[in-house]
């Protein structure tokens, strides 16, 4: 599966694969497998990007076009 707003959102904040892939302690080209939807992206990494871009995970993952993170 592909993740597009996952590199949308880098790529919007001008970041590069290998800085997101250095936040989730993976390489670069597995960070690059999840943005193409070669490799499945785990759970942990996408709660982790949600809080790294303070988003939702279900708006990184495509679910809602709500941005905001849920309340704790």
């Amino acid at each position: 599966m592909e993740y597009p707003r996952i590199r949308q959102i880098r790529e919007e904040r001008d970041l590069k694969q290998k800085e997101i892939a250095k936040v989730l302690h993976i390489s670069q080209r597995t960070y690059s497998g999840y943005e193409t939807g070669i490799r499945n992206i785990p759970v942990q990494a996408v709660v982790k990007l949600a809080a790294y871009y303070e988003l939702s995970v279900d708006y990184l993952l495509g679910l809602t076009n709500v941005k905001n993170p849920y309340p704790r």
